[in-house]
């Protein structure tokens, strides 16, 4: 039998429902007949039991064996490194948010961490103190600010609405997560021009020493990623079917592929129409099919119809499975 693999997954906060969201739509529905209980099974892959955790505690779990497999922000990933812990894929498509430098909007000559750096200068010079800083990302913020020349700070550990921190009084600019900036407008702050340190989203990590010395949860992890790879490539594209009149197959192929454009993944498949009575005077009807990525879309069926298509057809993709998993592929080489 096959071990069973753990992937914890967030159980609150700003991506939890989109990650089961995701994960139904990569045809990975995730289960949890109880919900104040903290597991769940996925059907699809029986092999694989889910662990709900804070997002944050996900990255620990991942880390310490606990789960092998895990879905968190990039942000808590990169706030927290571990050596176990590989990053498989780091751009899921959604939870997008930047964690970023934000000071008080009556700081009206400071624009970027030039300008921040003179206000560190000046509170160590004449309020005999350092620049305090608000932030649940430690890390992050003391490697930035240290990158942009400014040393002369320091770090205000924030619990709860860090947002709040400067007009409290316990601090004089923040460091936080930023999704469309309203609350930082709502709150007199204002995000520094080149002070966004991480641009986060969801992302997925495992363990890679556990995934390295065991071919069956690896087994497990490749058909996890093989699901996702197939989804999220299949956003990408979509797949075309036309009718045009020509004289044999070759001839319609050949005009379709004239434009890179509709070449499709690896050429355009041709299939005739047995059509009856005066559909035939002028030729044969042929059936075109391509697959096109999605911002190709309208100039492709303006080559078409161009070319003679008619009665056009557009078809999401659900699934588009490569030669092989660029994830897994990742995941291999990490845990080399």
């Amino acid at each position: 039998m096959k071990p069973t693999t753990t992937l914890a997954l967030p159980s609150k906060g700003a991506i939890a429902d989109p990650t089961l969201s995701f994960l139904r739509d990569c045809g990975l529905r995730v289960d949890k007949p109880n919900q104040r209980q903290y597991t769940g099974s996925i059907s699809t892959i029986p092999t694989i039991q889910v662990l709900f955790q804070r997002v944050s505690d996900v990255l620990f779990k991942v880390a310490d064996g606990t789960a092998q497999l895990g879905i968190t922000g990039y942000d808590v990933v990169r706030e927290h490194p571990h050596e176990d812990v590989a990053v498989v894929h780091e751009q899921l498509g959604y939870g997008h948010c930047d964690l970023v430098v934000a000071t008080p909007e009556t700081w009206l000559d400071v624009e970027n961490m030039s300008d921040l750096l003179e206000v560190a200068l000046d509170y160590r010079e004449q309020k005999q103190r350092n620049l305090r800083i608000a932030t649940k990302y430690p890390t992050l913020t003391r490697q930035f600010f240290h990158n942009q020349g400014i040393h002369h700070f320091t770090l205000v550990k924030a619990e709860g609405a860090i947002e709040a921190a400067p007009t409290l009084g316990y601090a004089d600019i923040i460091v936080d997560l930023s999704q469309t900036g309203t609350t930082l407008r709502e709150n007199h702050l204002k995000p520094v021009s080149d002070g966004t340190i991480v641009e986060s989203q969801a992302c997925l990590i495992a363990n890679r020493t556990l995934l390295r010395h065991s071919r069956g949860l690896l087994e497990t992890a490749r058909m996890f990623l093989e699901h996702i790879d197939g989804a999220l490539n299949g956003r990408n594209y979509c797949q075309i079917t036309a009718n045009i009149l020509g004289d044999n197959p070759d001839q319609v192929a050949h005009r379709v592929a004239a434009n890179p454009l509709t070449r499709g993944l690896q050429g355009p498949t041709i299939a005739p129409i047995y059509a009856t009575g005066n559909d035939q005077r002028n030729g044969s009807w042929y059936t075109v099919t391509i697959i096109i990525h999605n911002k190709d879309l309208l100039e492709a069926v303006k080559h078409l119809r161009a070319i003679g298509g008619t009665q056009t057809i557009v078809t999401p993709v659900r699934y588009i499975f490569m030669e092989n998993s660029s994830s897994f592929e990742r995941l291999l080489r990490q845990i080399e």
